[in-house]
């Protein structure tokens, strides 16, 4: 199972990003990604306006958030709040007002779209976090890379069955049975991943950290830009641990341009 940061404790410990390889899985340090955000990219943002060792620090209030470059992949990066957020099962997502942090995850693209060398279609871009049974960190992090083929061909083969109700999507995606729904518009500030699930999905309100979120970006069906949201729910018994980020292709981004427009 891939983890995000596997050997972060040793970048923590290091204080550089090139000791981070030393480090074996069994050294990972839950709180490793909030120690780099909160001790090292916002002091440095704020101090001299140099946010490393992550690419960006905003972090003017509410929503405030850092993007870091995840070891794992040439393109993967991760969006991480600036606030102490344990992960998808926090109150604080679902409470009025809350930061839409998927919106800026999918603004966050730009930084794979230039490790990739290319701008990339927006059906080949995705964005996921994981359940609390998948996860390595105890501080919320989306995954931004791209999604991977199969997944992308998927979903649009069927895009045209789904809604902005939840239904099952009709394929096993990477052996695991997922929910969708969409989401029309170029961006996500109109409507958050989270509370989409939450309210959608019986039983998700109370159960979310036993849940798994990937957004794909896609053209609706009639033509407009929008999203499909898929979610599963952990079932560690059945061997699924809802870990969406197995959705996303950490070796192979960008896809070859021969592939993208199938």
């Amino acid at each position: 199972m891939r983890r995000v940061m596997a050997m972060l404790a040793a970048l923590v410990v290091g204080g550089s990003i090139g000791a981070a390889a030393a480090g074996p899985p069994a050294a990972a340090d839950p709180n490793a990604l909030w120690t780099i955000v909160h001790d090292q990219c916002v002091p440095h943002q704020r101090d001299h306006a140099d946010p490393s060792p992550c690419a960006l620090v905003a972090d003017d209030g509410p929503g405030g958030h850092a993007v870091l470059k995840d070891l794992v992949g040439r393109t993967q990066y991760l969006l991480i709040p600036t606030a102490r957020i344990a992960g998808i099962e926090s109150p604080e997502l679902l409470a009025p007002g809350a930061p839409n942090y998927f919106a800026d995850a999918w603004r966050a693209r730009t930084f794979v779209e230039q490790r990739a060398g290319v701008p990339l279609p927006r059906d080949w871009v995705s964005l996921a976090i994981n359940s609390t049974f998948a996860r390595s960190q105890n501080q919320l992090h989306i995954h931004v890379d791209c999604v991977r083929a199969d997944v992308r061909d998927a979903v649009a083969r069927h895009v045209d069955e789904l809604g902005p109700g939840w239904s099952p999507f009709p394929d096993m995606l990477v052996g695991h049975r997922y929910e969708a729904t969409t989401v029309a518009g170029d961006d996500l500030y109109g409507a958050d991943p989270f509370v989409l699930l939450a309210n959608g999905l019986p039983g998700a309100r109370d159960d979310m950290g036993s849940r798994t979120l990937v957004v794909v970006g896609t053209q609706l069906s009639d033509g407009r830009p929008g999203f499909v949201v898929l979610a599963d729910r952990a079932d560690p018994v059945a061997g699924d641990l809802a870990e969406g980020e197995e959705l996303q292709d950490h070796e192979t981004c960008p896809p070859p341009a021969g592939q993208w427009r199938k």
